[in-house]
Protein backbone atom coordinates (compact mmCIF):
# COMPACT_ATOMS: atom_id res chain seq x y z
CA UNK A 1 0.00 0.00 0.00
CA UNK A 2 1.35 3.51 -0.98
CA UNK A 3 1.60 6.69 1.29
CA UNK A 4 -1.38 8.07 1.89
CA UNK A 5 -2.02 11.44 0.49
CA UNK A 6 -5.53 11.49 0.78
CA UNK A 7 -7.71 13.48 2.79
CA UNK A 8 -6.55 13.76 6.68
CA UNK A 9 -9.59 14.47 8.36
CA UNK A 10 -11.08 11.59 6.66
CA UNK A 11 -8.72 9.43 8.50
CA UNK A 12 -9.03 11.31 11.97
CA UNK A 13 -12.78 10.86 11.41
CA UNK A 14 -12.14 6.82 10.75
CA UNK A 15 -10.03 6.21 13.73
CA UNK A 16 -11.89 8.84 15.82
CA UNK A 17 -8.73 10.92 16.84
CA UNK A 18 -6.23 12.56 15.74
CA UNK A 19 -3.81 11.22 13.64
CA UNK A 20 -3.11 13.83 11.52
CA UNK A 21 -3.48 17.83 12.68
CA UNK A 22 -7.14 18.51 14.22
CA UNK A 23 -9.08 20.17 11.70
CA UNK A 24 -11.97 22.20 12.01
CA UNK A 25 -14.02 19.74 10.13
CA UNK A 26 -13.04 17.36 12.00
CA UNK A 27 -13.94 19.12 15.13
CA UNK A 28 -17.60 19.41 13.95
CA UNK A 29 -17.77 16.01 12.25
CA UNK A 30 -16.00 13.71 14.86
CA UNK A 31 -18.19 10.60 13.82
CA UNK A 32 -17.02 8.03 11.29
CA UNK A 33 -17.17 9.46 7.46
CA UNK A 34 -19.93 8.11 5.58
CA UNK A 35 -23.88 8.54 4.98
CA UNK A 36 -24.22 6.43 7.53
CA UNK A 37 -21.26 7.92 9.68
CA UNK A 38 -23.06 8.55 12.82
CA UNK A 39 -24.68 5.25 13.50
CA UNK A 40 -23.51 2.53 15.99
CA UNK A 41 -20.90 0.22 14.03
CA UNK A 42 -20.87 -3.40 14.67
CA UNK A 43 -18.75 -4.84 17.04
CA UNK A 44 -15.07 -5.35 15.43
CA UNK A 45 -13.47 -8.88 16.08
CA UNK A 46 -9.80 -8.72 17.37
CA UNK A 47 -7.94 -9.16 13.93
CA UNK A 48 -10.09 -5.74 12.73
CA UNK A 49 -8.56 -4.02 16.19
CA UNK A 50 -5.35 -4.90 15.63
CA UNK A 51 -5.30 -4.23 11.75
CA UNK A 52 -7.22 -0.51 12.94
CA UNK A 53 -4.41 0.16 15.67
CA UNK A 54 -1.65 -0.65 12.84
CA UNK A 55 -3.23 1.47 10.71
CA UNK A 56 -3.62 4.27 12.71
CA UNK A 57 0.48 4.17 13.72
CA UNK A 58 1.20 3.68 10.23
CA UNK A 59 -0.92 6.87 9.54
CA UNK A 60 1.06 8.76 12.12
CA UNK A 61 4.32 8.07 10.81
CA UNK A 62 3.98 8.49 7.37
CA UNK A 63 4.85 5.07 5.91
CA UNK A 64 4.24 2.70 3.56
CA UNK A 65 3.26 -1.23 4.46
CA UNK A 66 6.50 -2.43 3.35
CA UNK A 67 8.21 0.43 5.34
CA UNK A 68 6.36 -0.08 8.34
CA UNK A 69 6.38 -4.20 8.33
CA UNK A 70 10.59 -4.05 7.56
CA UNK A 71 11.01 -1.85 10.60
CA UNK A 72 8.68 -4.07 12.82
CA UNK A 73 10.71 -7.28 11.25
CA UNK A 74 13.67 -5.18 12.69
CA UNK A 75 12.78 -4.48 15.99
CA UNK A 76 11.39 -7.96 16.16
CA UNK A 77 15.34 -9.60 15.59
CA UNK A 78 16.18 -6.78 18.46
CA UNK A 79 16.53 -8.44 21.62
CA UNK A 80 14.03 -7.09 24.37
CA UNK A 81 10.51 -6.24 24.00
CA UNK A 82 9.50 -6.07 20.34
CA UNK A 83 6.69 -3.58 21.00
CA UNK A 84 9.14 -1.44 22.81
CA UNK A 85 11.98 -1.54 20.44
CA UNK A 86 9.13 -1.12 17.50
CA UNK A 87 7.91 2.84 19.16
CA UNK A 88 11.65 3.05 19.96
CA UNK A 89 12.73 2.99 16.29
CA UNK A 90 9.91 4.78 14.75
CA UNK A 91 10.82 7.85 17.38
CA UNK A 92 14.28 7.57 16.24
CA UNK A 93 13.41 7.84 12.21
CA UNK A 94 15.56 10.84 10.92
CA UNK A 95 12.02 12.61 9.62
CA UNK A 96 10.26 11.89 13.18
CA UNK A 97 13.64 13.52 15.01
CA UNK A 98 13.47 16.73 12.52
CA UNK A 99 9.18 16.92 13.56
CA UNK A 100 10.23 16.84 17.30
CA UNK A 101 12.63 19.44 17.62
CA UNK A 102 10.14 21.80 15.69
CA UNK A 103 12.21 21.83 12.54
CA UNK A 104 8.71 20.90 10.06
CA UNK A 105 5.11 20.93 11.20
CA UNK A 106 4.27 18.22 10.86
CA UNK A 107 5.96 14.68 10.11
CA UNK A 108 4.94 14.49 6.36
CA UNK A 109 6.33 18.40 6.75
CA UNK A 110 9.71 17.17 8.03
CA UNK A 111 9.83 13.75 5.53
CA UNK A 112 9.85 16.70 2.90
CA UNK A 113 12.34 18.98 4.90
CA UNK A 114 14.72 16.17 4.86
CA UNK A 115 14.10 14.93 1.50
CA UNK A 116 15.33 18.28 0.10
CA UNK A 117 18.28 18.73 1.32
CA UNK A 118 18.07 21.02 4.41
CA UNK A 119 19.61 18.30 7.43
CA UNK A 120 23.05 17.05 7.84
CA UNK A 121 23.64 14.45 10.82
CA UNK A 122 27.24 14.90 11.79
CA UNK A 123 28.14 16.75 9.68
CA UNK A 124 26.72 15.54 6.35
CA UNK A 125 23.70 15.90 4.03
CA UNK A 126 21.52 13.50 4.80
CA UNK A 127 17.86 13.27 2.20
CA UNK A 128 16.48 10.27 3.56
CA UNK A 129 13.86 10.14 5.99
CA UNK A 130 13.92 6.66 7.08
CA UNK A 131 17.49 7.27 8.58
CA UNK A 132 17.88 5.72 11.40
CA UNK A 133 19.62 7.86 14.72
CA UNK A 134 21.66 6.56 17.66
CA UNK A 135 22.57 7.94 20.44
CA UNK A 136 25.18 10.27 19.80
CA UNK A 137 24.61 11.35 16.46
CA UNK A 138 24.62 15.32 15.93
CA UNK A 139 21.13 16.50 13.41
CA UNK A 140 21.29 20.19 12.18
CA UNK A 141 19.98 22.30 10.12
CA UNK A 142 22.29 23.05 7.04
CA UNK A 143 24.46 26.55 6.88
CA UNK A 144 21.84 27.36 3.77
CA UNK A 145 19.59 30.87 3.83
CA UNK A 146 16.35 28.55 2.82
CA UNK A 147 16.94 25.82 5.31
CA UNK A 148 17.57 28.15 8.09
CA UNK A 149 14.33 30.50 7.33
CA UNK A 150 12.19 27.27 7.05
CA UNK A 151 13.15 26.15 10.17
CA UNK A 152 13.07 29.43 12.47
CA UNK A 153 9.81 29.56 10.73
CA UNK A 154 8.46 26.62 11.53
CA UNK A 155 9.91 26.71 15.04
CA UNK A 156 8.38 30.07 15.76
CA UNK A 157 5.17 28.47 14.61
CA UNK A 158 5.35 25.25 17.19
CA UNK A 159 6.65 26.90 20.50
CA UNK A 160 3.79 25.29 22.33
CA UNK A 161 5.22 21.57 21.35
CA UNK A 162 7.99 20.57 23.85
CA UNK A 163 11.20 19.30 22.59
CA UNK A 164 11.61 15.56 23.70
CA UNK A 165 14.13 14.61 26.63
CA UNK A 166 16.05 12.47 25.15
CA UNK A 167 16.91 15.18 22.33
CA UNK A 168 19.60 17.96 23.31
CA UNK A 169 18.62 21.38 21.30
CA UNK A 170 20.27 24.03 20.83
CA UNK A 171 18.00 26.84 19.23
CA UNK A 172 20.40 29.41 18.25
CA UNK A 173 22.64 27.26 15.84
CA UNK A 174 19.41 25.35 14.87
CA UNK A 175 21.45 22.27 15.99
CA UNK A 176 20.15 19.16 18.37
CA UNK A 177 22.46 15.98 19.77
CA UNK A 178 20.61 12.65 20.39
CA UNK A 179 21.61 12.50 23.92
CA UNK A 180 20.02 8.95 24.51
CA UNK A 181 17.24 6.23 23.16
CA UNK A 182 14.14 7.44 24.19
CA UNK A 183 12.40 5.65 27.20
CA UNK A 184 8.92 3.55 26.44
CA UNK A 185 6.84 6.57 28.29
CA UNK A 186 8.48 8.89 25.62
CA UNK A 187 7.21 6.66 22.61
CA UNK A 188 3.70 7.07 21.07
CA UNK A 189 1.31 5.93 24.02
CA UNK A 190 -2.02 6.37 21.95
CA UNK A 191 -1.26 3.20 20.13
CA UNK A 192 -1.61 0.05 21.83
CA UNK A 193 1.16 -1.70 20.36
CA UNK A 194 0.96 -5.07 21.58
CA UNK A 195 -1.98 -5.54 19.30
CA UNK A 196 0.08 -4.49 16.60
CA UNK A 197 3.21 -6.96 17.09
CA UNK A 198 -0.43 -9.93 17.79
CA UNK A 199 -1.42 -8.78 14.27
CA UNK A 200 1.93 -9.17 12.84
CA UNK A 201 2.20 -12.41 14.76
CA UNK A 202 -0.74 -14.43 13.34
Amino acid sequence: MARYTGPTTRINRRFGQAIFAPTKAFERKPHPPGQHGPRLRRKLSDYAIGLNEKQKLRFMYGMTEKQFRLTFEKAKNVRGVTGEIFLRMLECRLDSVVYRLGFAKSRAAARQFVGHGHIAVNGKKTDIASFMLKEGDEIEVRERTSSRQLATRCMEESQGRTVPEWLALNTDALKATVSRLPSEDETENTINVQLIVEYYSR
